[in-house]
């Protein structure tokens, strides 16, 4: 049995090691933080629990090609509920609420009911994403792989995918902005510009759209944590071990192979070596010189990193009343870390067990721009928690002037830059995903390095735009990888 080593218990790096271990590798995941997880975490305060990455799950739909996948791995199963918000989020503003339907039928009304003029721009909205409906993300074997059970796109979905060929061009010419700015109603412009963010291309927002449209896209109950808490069990139960609070300083590479990790300076060979921390961070530091291949260099050169500042609030309120996803605009706007906030998107867990005591509101934010370099000269200035807690206050503030209920019961808040990603996760800049702007052709890029053998790359950053879904899948491939250089089955289940 060849002994692997993963770098990384994130979503990646345990999926990596479900595949490895169900193929019949001896495998041990090294993490640097406590918990298992990466950037899909969360985290309690004083009796508040903050959901810190998943708002929606890709493949969450019981008749979606990835669903398997995500219960091969522990992440989901029968006996854990899918919460399926809708409306998927309600634009509030002192008027009548725009709210974003997943039914397409009651969203075309409800749109049509609130902004007559916008009716030909909200016809061809529905008709793309009915299109897009048809389209699901596919489980597929690498070339030269042998397998147990064999994958690949079935014909019928290639037909499927057809209709909507024709809009891509033009969807991936323009941003989610632009798109947004085609309708009159500044609801429904704010709602679509919110979705994926407005910096992404137009095709990322109806990929997404009719995700949720499909079915799908819903939020497994306990959420980040309690996924990866799933999946890591999983991979114990399959015998697999994961060593928590050990930091990999280095990739050993002898005579051009991976031949194991120095933790701590301690050597422990393998036989392969799987890294799943963000490829970035790993390529430039986990090495005696950063590696320089031509994937890399475009990777290096082409990613646009997606980074947040992530603002939790425990509210002593009972906000159930509310919808779950609230968003709202500034006038005027206000101002943080160099960054202008016109709208901020609110995550309301009132409905869910265990988020906040009895009677109270645990609600987080994300308010995305590069903020990095801002936060870094915080820290060295020593202004650091004086900023954080600045911006607290003033979201606080804003969102008390928009609902009167909050005034004065915030009892808790605690907030997240790209440092605290960064600090616990080792990604590049505090990113946890890449913007696929207008015009972007989005790289796939390899799990293997051209140069070293018995090295293998999973994670996120490998097929932007990232996600949870993209962890699973490129951890899936670097075990392919790994299965036919080594002439192994690939099971993709337990073994027989």
């Amino acid at each position: 049995m060849k002994k692997v080593v993963i770098v990384g218990a994130g979503i990646a790096g345990l999926a990596a090691g479900i595949y490895a271990r169900q193929s019949g590798f001896e495998v041990t995941i090294y993490e640097m933080h406590s918990i298992p997880g990466g950037n899909s975490t969360s985290w309690k305060r004083k009796g508040y629990f903050f959901e810190g990455a998943m708002y929606w799950l890709t493949g969450s739909g019981k008749d979606q090609p990835l669903y398997e996948e995500w219960c091969n791995l522990g992440a989901l199963s029968d006996e854990v509920p899918v919460h399926n918000r809708d409306p998927f989020y309600t634009y509030m503003d002192g008027g009548e609420n725009v709210c974003l339907y997943r039914d397409l039928d009651r969203l075309e009304k409800h749109f049509l009911s609130i902004s007559p003029s916008d009716k030909k721009a909200i016809q061809v909205l529905c008709q793309d994403i009915r299109k897009f409906t048809k389209m699901s993300m596919p489980i597929m074997d690498l070339k030269g792989v042998k397998v147990k059970e064999q994958h690949k796109m079935p014909i019928s979905m290639l037909f499927k995918m057809l209709p909507m060929l024709p809009r891509i061009p033009a969807l991936s010419k323009m941003s989610a902005r632009e798109y947004a700015e085609g309708f009159q109603h500044p609801g429904i412009r704010e709602i679509l510009k919110t979705v994926v963010g407005s910096d992404y291309n137009a095709m990322s927002l109806m990929f997404t759209l009719a995700t949720l449209a499909a079915g799908d896209g819903g939020y497994p109950e306990g959420g980040s944590l309690s996924m990866a808490h799933r999946m890591a069990k999983h991979y114990e139960d399959l015998g697999g071990e994961i060593e928590y609070n050990k930091r990999v300083q280095k990739v050993l590479v002898k005579k051009g192979r991976a031949v194991g990790v120095e933790i701590s300076d301690e050597e422990i060979l393998a036989d392969a070596v799987v890294v799943t921390i963000d490829t970035l961070s790993a390529i430039d530091h986990l090495f005696d010189q950063p590696l320089h291949e031509p994937w890399m260099e475009k990777m290096r050169t082409n990613t646009k990193p997606v980074m947040n500042t992530f603002v939790c609030l425990g509210i002593e309120a009972d906000l159930s009343d509310l919808p779950e996803n609230m968003l709202f605009t500034f006038d005027p706007p206000f101002f943080y870390a160099g960054e202008q906030v016109n709208s901020l998107s609110v995550n309301n867990y009132a409905t869910y067990k265990g988020y906040a005591p009895k009677g109270c509101t645990s609600a987080t934010m994300g308010l995305m721009g590069d903020t990095y370099d801002y936060w870094k000269n915080a820290k060295t200035k020593g202004t650091y928690e004086q900023d954080k807690k600045q911006l607290a206050e003033t979201i606080i503030e804003r969102l008390a002037a928009k609902l009167p209920q909050i005034k004065d019961k915030v009892a808790v808040w605690d907030v997240a830059t790209p440092l605290t990603y960064e600090r616990y996760c080792g990604t590049y800049k505090g990113s946890w995903m890449t913007v696929v702007g207008k015009g972007d052709k989005p790289s796939i890029y390899p799990s293997t390095s051209e140069k070293i053998a018995n090295l293998y790359f999973a994670g996120q950053r490998l097929q932007p735009p990232g996600g949870l879904p993209v962890a699973v899948v490129t951890g899936r491939t670097a075990i392919q990888y790994l299965c036919r250089d080594t002439n192994t089955v690939f099971q993709g289940s337990p073994p027989l």
